[in-house]
């Protein structure tokens, strides 16, 4: 009986403990971070302290986690720290779209970090595969599941500099989104 009983305790202690972190890591807050963390190098060491955490296995969370050791790889100066974290980064994108693989969200991460990895590094080799799937959750919203904001953001960032063909940014700016 006795072991019963702490068969309980400890199915409610991880029950309990999932839940935490699942709170702990919500969408809407992440989005936010990373989009200061971007900007500032304390909130990128703040954010990638709180996402160095996670150890789930939600695949959009888990691509949060990626670009957080993505933008770490700006603010470090040494070459070989800069490397270890964009090559994290690639191996936590590759869980995420593993277990996600048609989530706009989590290409839209992956994407905007390979455009921003220089050439010389033969880190960026999924762009074009993700740009699509982006696209196509774009021209799918809401059906796709992006909320309306994160489907506008996308699909500005999207529109900037040389991301998209001429004929794929008529098409964006077409979206009623």
């Amino acid at each position: 009986m006795s072991r019963y009983l702490l068969f309980i305790l400890i199915m409610v202690c991880m029950s309990v403990a999932h839940a935490a972190d699942a709170t702990a890591y919500k969408l809407s807050e992440l989005r936010v971070e990373y989009l200061a963390a971007s900007k500032d190098e304390e909130a990128a060491n703040q954010f990638h302290d709180k996402m160095e955490k996670y150890t789930g296995k939600e695949p959009v969370v888990l691509g949060y986690k990626a670009a957080s050791e993505a933008v770490m790889a700006k603010y470090v100066w040494n070459p070989y720290f800069k490397l270890k974290h964009l090559n994290a980064a690639m191996a936590l994108f590759e869980e995420a779209v593993a277990l996600n693989k048609a989530n706009p969200e989590i290409r839209f991460l992956r994407f905007i970090v390979e455009y921003h990895i220089p050439d010389y590094l033969n880190m960026s080799q999924h762009m074009a595969e993700d740009k699509a799937i982006i696209i196509e959750g774009l021209v799918e919203h809401p059906k796709s599941g992006i909320n309306k904001a994160l489907a506008q953001t996308m699909r500005d960032v999207m529109l900037e500099k040389e991301r998209c063909t001429p004929e794929e940014k008529q098409l964006l700016k077409s979206l009623k989104i």
